[in-house]
């Protein structure tokens, strides 16, 4: 008899079985098991049509002696995805799940394959699963059986595809999940297993509350100390283990309470290793330690301890150490991080008492547009309140050279709008006539200009203000380039857009006040027949406005 025939009459003896009696139904299982272990060319399928599906549930659901064999030839039977959706119409998933409760350590091994095969990538039957409490029964078999690896696999790869699911983490946020995942990671025998354990973690730490739990049961430290045991090696499943744990603590810190408590007022020990990560030779650990360091730096008190700790040097030289041909990632990240360490007023003077605006500035070479952009940032909020780094900027030649080609950039709108804004900057927290003169030497006015025209109303504020306080330390520095770009032609199209913002009106009206009251340029004021536009102010449902248009109404008719 060939194989093919002892499969077809095992089947059919199974079949037309009634009793289901379990010394006749054995040895027509074990040469069904056979077939299938020895992967015979079709023989899921033949075994679907047989029509015994049916007859292997009513086994299962009578818990005897078969249990274990026939849930190992579901097991088998559903590596192929052809015979899933049977197995689900025959009840087999339903008659497997009780199973789940099984003291027998080989029962649950083939139990939960049997049903982690039938049920990949079914949303719907996932949902049902997770409903009928198999979450906790997984965690509880990895709790009692924590040295089965065969078993702990299953149950891994089995929350693994139910992770992503809201009821799932629900389930799991009251069963201190992270203790388990912990210790299998600790033991895990290959990346392989990591991986998995890894995955997990990022698709519950989506949770705020597994986050926080996370935080609360150590998973940062182990992820951190799991990656100090990988560094220095060369094998690149490790540097794959380490690139998805240094990501993953990134991601536990944003959670506020979580990243206070790896913070640990600068003595964490997660904020240690990190540290370590900005001084590796590993480009991903290097961008997940600038990536952290910014998350870190979400509140002052915090910014101001890792400036005392003397967090910054280690950002420039990582930065530096870039600049060149290096990862534009890195970059970003580290001046995020720069950006954010720079908020808090005390941090700005200690950082620019400590030169960090000149290392700043050995980035302006750079010719990648998202490093060019944060940059920019990283200096704007530098200067924020503070004269003397305003100043400072403000007269560097090469700097302003540089910041007029990016001004020039119109293939890239954030780079261009941060470079004027950058302009603004420095003449509004210096007002220093040697800036004003500074820009205006480097052709940065008509800059300024184009940005009072802008569609962001910040923007248009940043530049009037600016354009004002130049026109009141220097107008004679910025009377030609004033003619030159049509200044009052702008503003007077400002001033009578009925959709113009308040603010943005108020702040051009500001500067035409500084306008009027210039011998130099108050001639030019009516000439362009200002006064028009400013009668057609003094009816504005804003008081304010309306005062200040009566105001400089005033001025030009004295005058005139």
């Amino acid at each position: 008899m060939t194989d093919a025939d002892s499969l077809s009459e095992a089947l059919e003896a199974i079949s037309v079985s009634t009793d289901l009696i379990e010394e006749e139904l054995k040895p027509h299982l074990d040469t069904v098991l056979t077939a299938l272990l020895e992967k015979k060319k079709e023989a899921a399928v033949d075994i679907v049509k047989s029509g015994i599906l049916p007859t292997l549930a009513q086994t299962l659901q009578r818990k005897g002696h078969l249990s274990c064999q026939v849930a190992l030839v579901v097991a088998e039977m559903a590596r192929e995805a052809a015979v899933r959706e049977p197995c689900i119409e025959a009840g087999l998933v339903k008659a497997l799940v009780p199973h789940l409760n099984s003291n027998n350590e080989e029962m649950l091994l083939n139990t939960g394959r049997a049903i982690g095969r039938i049920c990949f990538d079914n949303s719907h039957q996932q949902d049902k699963l997770v409903q009928s409490g198999v979450i906790s029964r997984l965690v509880s078999i990895m709790r009692t059986y924590p040295e089965n690896d065969p078993l702990v696999n299953v149950c891994l790869l089995a929350l693994c595809n139910l992770a992503d699911m809201d009821c799932a983490r629900e389930a799991l946020s009251g069963l201190d999940v992270a203790d388990v995942l912990i210790f299998q990671l600790k033991r895990a025998p290959d990346a392989e297993r990591r991986h998995v354990i890894l995955e997990i973690l990022g698709s519950l730490s989506e949770s705020d509350t597994l986050k926080l739990q996370f935080a609360d049961s150590g998973v940062p430290e182990s992820l951190s100390a799991m990656i100090r045991l990988l560094q220095g090696g060369s094998d690149p499943h490790d540097f794959c283990s380490m690139k998805i744990a240094s990501s993953l603590i990134v991601s536990l810190l944003l959670g506020d309470e979580s990243m206070q408590k790896c913070f640990g007022e600068g003595s964490g020990t997660v904020y240690q290793d990190i540290l370590s990560w900005l001084q590796s030779s590993n480009t991903q650990l290097q961008l997940s330690g600038a990536l952290a360091i910014a998350n870190f730096a979400r509140n002052d008190s915090n910014c101001v301890k890792m400036l005392e700790l003397g967090v910054v040097p280690h950002i420039l030289t990582l930065l530096e150490h870039h600049v060149d041909e290096g990862d534009v990632s890195v970059q970003h990240a580290g001046l995020s991080a720069l950006r954010n360490l720079a908020i808090p007023a005390t941090n700005k003077v200690r950082m620019l008492e400590d030169g960090v605006t000149e290392r700043i500035k050995t980035l302006l070479r750079t010719d990648m547009p998202p490093v060019q952009f944060k940059l920019l940032g990283t200096l704007r909020m530098m200067v924020d309140g503070q004269e003397d780094a305003a100043l400072m900027l403000g007269r560097d030649a090469v700097l302003l050279t540089r910041v007029m080609e990016w001004c020039e950039a119109k293939d890239h709108a954030g780079v261009c709008g941060e470079a004027s804004r950058l302009l603004a900057a420095l003449i509004r927290h210096s007002r220093s006539p040697e800036v004003v003169r500074a820009v205006a030497r480097a052709d940065g006015v008509r800059h300024l200009i184009s940005m009072a025209t802008s569609e962001h109303v910040i923007m248009q504020n940043e530049a009037l203000v600016a354009l004002a306080i130049a026109s009141a330390i220097d107008i004679e520095s910025m009377k030609d380039p004033f003619k030159e770009a049509e200044l009052l032609l702008t503003l007077k199209k400002i001033l009578e857009d009925p959709a113009a913002a308040l603010e943005v009106q108020f702040s051009a009206l500001g500067l035409v006040c500084t306008l009027a009251n210039s011998s130099v340029t108050r001639e030019e004021l009516n000439s362009v027949d200002m006064k028009q536009s400013l009668s057609k102010l003094t009816g504005h449902s804003s008081s304010k406005v309306a005062s200040q248009a009566s105001s400089i109404l005033s001025t030009l008719s004295d005058s005139s």
